[in-house]
């Protein structure tokens, strides 16, 4: 079993696997479009989090391919649906490794679609960004997934720009009372 992480499971892989590839999928677009009322915010106060949306075109979202060893796809899997209870839902695409030694393959990935109750869909990047700079979950801080994931973008694959991934980054850094310190 392979599982695909393209928002926290960048960097945050606390599950076993056996194996971890960098690469992309086909066909979506990654968005902040997914509340978060039990990682990085509240039922009372949401924060925003990455979901999937199908593309008109060609579209990649690049991310982590991880391999689960057999033993292990049950409890992987149970935690996975616990982490990921929050309206996301399972599917299957086609992985395809930056390194090409590799050939593409299945695998699973966890997305949110509209028809889910944490939906928060489309809006401006500096609407979200007031509302990510202001949330904080069980998780941390809502800027901190921000952050994290932009960084790890960047040092997984430096040559791809996530334009959507990215200007939120920017918009949340002029609104960080703890970047303004400095």
């Amino acid at each position: 079993m392979w599982v695909f992480g393209y928002g926290s499971l960048v960097w945050k892989a606390d599950f076993k696997y056996e194996l971890k590839l960098v690469g992309y999928i086909k066909g979506y677009l990654r968005r902040f479009y997914q509340h978060s009322i039990d990682h990085r915010g509240l039922p009372h106060k949401p924060g925003r989090v990455v979901t999937l949306i199908p593309s008109e075109d060609s579209s990649t979202v690049w991310g982590v391919a991880y391999k689960i060893r057999t033993e292990d796809i049950e409890q992987v899997t149970k935690h996975l649906d616990f982490r990921e209870k929050n309206g996301y839902s399972k599917q299957t695409v086609t992985f395809y490794p930056k390194d090409t030694k590799h050939e593409p393959f299945d695998l699973t990935l966890y997305v949110a679609t509209e028809e889910n109750d944490s939906y928060a869909g489309p809006a401006t990047i500096e609407d979200i960004a007031m509302q990510v700079i202001s949330c904080t979950g069980p998780s941390g801080s809502n800027k901190e997934y921000v952050y994290k994931l932009a960084e790890a973008m960047r040092q997984l694959v430096p040559n791809i720009q996530d334009e959507h991934l990215f200007a939120l980054e920017s918009a949340v850094k002029v609104l960080d009372p703890d970047l303004k310190k400095s």
